[in-house]
């Protein structure tokens, strides 16, 4: 901390400011044992506009979000770009933060994709599957999507609206009961 900080601060000699002093240690000696550990494509060297060099780690990105399905079991799916692993590896793009939203005829898929453009976008859709990839300068996405039923991968739309890309897909009707076969 500065010395001016220290002289003015009347309460400086209180605990619980000096609290703040020993949190800041200790994140500096965190991130410094990260820097030991972790591999060396973690960090990356930015040079700073007086010529200086520093080490940053990041953007590191990851969440979860939990629902119930209409089965009435959780269901528990992650985003961003570190995968939960032993070590922990952030990846080169980043899952979006994806909804899939299920009823009786089409299949909506809301996507967050913020910093990219609509013509960045590369959308793909299988009967089962939709595949998410963007990508915008350093910024990239992707995730692929099992769907819950078939769909059909020629009847899709979709649009991208403040970083958010909205799929509705058709649903291929379900077979009832299948073709009646004669047994001779």
């Amino acid at each position: 901390m500065d010395d001016w900080f220290e002289e003015w601060w009347p309460f400086r000699r209180k605990p619980f400011f000096r609290l703040f002093r020993e949190m800041d240690k200790f994140f500096e000696e965190v991130f410094k044992e990260m820097q030991e550990f972790a591999p060396k494509e973690f960090f990356k060297e930015r040079k700073l506009p007086d010529g200086s060099v520093v080490k940053s780690f990041g953007p590191v990105i990851y969440g979860y979000s939990m629902t119930i399905g209409p089965d009435g079991v959780p269901r528990v799916r992650t985003f961003g770009n570190l995968k939960p692993t032993p070590i922990p590896q952030p990846t080169e793009s980043r899952e979006p933060f994806v909804e899939v939203i299920p009823s009786p005829n089409i299949i909506r898929v809301v996507a967050e994709i913020p910093g990219v453009s609509k013509e960045d976008i590369d959308l793909r859709a299988t009967e089962t599957k939709l595949v998410i990839s963007a990508q915008h300068g350093e910024r990239k996405y992707y995730k692929e999507i099992e769907l819950p039923a078939k769909v059909d991968p020629k009847n899709v739309d979709a649009s991208y609206t403040n970083g958010v890309l909205d799929v509705i897909l058709r649903r291929q009707p379900e077979e009832k009961g299948g073709e009646k076969i004669n047994i001779k």
